[in-house]
């Protein structure tokens, strides 16, 4: 299969046994805190709302990552009807 792919089998093997990068554990826990945050307002609220709530807790985040996060998490915010 590292043939077919175009990769040798050592770079393989090491990256299989590579720990998880900083930024992968950072979304993880973040991924928790907005499933919490979103669980909380009864699933209505969205990105932007949640990037409020993580500010006001002191979590240095951007809307996109918090978009980014939700999205792979499966929420997302109701719309207003007009």
């Amino acid at each position: 299969m590292c043939r077919i792919l175009g990769v040798s089998p050592s770079g393989y093997f090491a990256w299989r046994h590579r720990p998880p990068s900083r930024r992968r554990t950072e979304d993880e826990k973040l991924t928790v805190l907005i499933k919490e945050w979103h669980a909380r307002s009864r699933g209505t609220h969205g990105a932007p709302r949640i990037l409020e709530d993580l500010r006001e807790q002191g979590h240095r985040v951007g809307c996109k990552r918090v978009a980014r996060l939700m999205r792979a998490a499966g929420l997302r915010g109701v719309s207003r009807r007009e």
